[in-house]
C-alpha cells in the first residue's frame, strides 16, 4: 500500500513542480518586459512581479519539487530493482538537469530583483521551453522504460513537439514586431517647414 501512496504523491509533486516552473519563467518574461513601460507603471509592475515570483517559487514550486523528490526516494527504497535499469538512470539524469534548472531559476529571480538580469524576453521565452522538453522525455522514459520506441510514430511526436515550440517562438516574435510597429505608428510625422 505504501507504494501507491508514494506514487500518488510523487505524481502530485511533479504536477505542482512543473506548474510552478512553467509560470515562474513566464513571470520573468513579464518582469523583463516591464522595463520598457513608462513610470510609474514600470515600478509598480516590477514590484508586483517580484512579490509574485517570490511567492510562486517559495510556496508552490519548491515545495512541489521537495514532495516529488522525497516521494521518488520512497519509491526507490521500496523498489530498488529499478536502480538497475537503464531507463531509470536516464530518468534520474534528466531529473538532475531539472533540479539544476530549478536552482538556476532562483538565481535568475535574484538577478531580476536586484536589477542585474541580462536576459531578454525572447531569451527567457526560449528558456521556458526547457522544462517542457524535459517533461516529455521523462514521461516517455517512465511509460516505455527499456522499450523506448524508435519508429515513425516516435519521430512524428518529436516533430510535433518541435513544431509547437517553433510556433510559440514565432508567435511571440510576431507579437513583439506588431507592438514595435504600433509604437512607430503612434509617432507623429514631422510637419513640413512652412514658408
Amino acid at each position: 500500500m505504501a507504494y501507491y501512496w508514494f506514487k500518488a504523491f510523487h505524481i502530485i509533486g511533479v504536477v505542482v513542480w512543473f506548474a510552478g516552473l512553467f509560470y515562474l519563467v513566464r513571470l520573468f518574461i513579464y518582469h523583463v518586459e516591464a522595463e520598457a513601460e513608462p513610470e510609474p507603471a514600470r515600478s509598480i509592475l516590477k514590484n508586483q512581479y517580484t512579490i509574485m515570483e517570490k511567492r510562486l517559487y517559495g510556496i508552490i514550486t519548491t515545495p512541489g519539487m521537495v514532495v516529488a523528490v522525497a516521494m521518488a526516494v520512497g519509491l526507490l527504497v521500496l523498489m530498488p530493482e529499478y536502480l538497475k535499469d537503464g531507463w531509470m538512470h536516464a530518468k534520474l539524469g534528466l531529473v538532475a538537469v531539472l533540479l539544476a534548472y530549478h536552482h538556476y531559476c532562483a538565481r535568475l529571480m535574484r538577478q531580476l530583483h536586484r536589477g542585474e538580469c541580462k536576459w531578454s524576453g525572447q531569451q527567457l521565452r526560449a528558456l521556458n521551453e526547457a522544462p517542457t522538453l524535459l517533461l516529455v522525455a521523462i514521461v516517455m522514459l517512465v511509460i516505455f522504460k527499456n522499450n523506448f520506441p524508435t519508429g515513425a510514430t516516435t519521430w512524428l511526436m518529436v516533430g510535433l513537439v518541435v513544431f509547437m515550440a517553433a510556433t510559440i517562438q514565432l508567435y511571440a516574435r510576431k507579437r513583439r514586431l506588431d507592438k514595435e510597429k504600433a509604437a512607430l505608428d503612434e509617432i507623429p510625422e514631422p510637419q513640413a517647414l512652412q514658408s
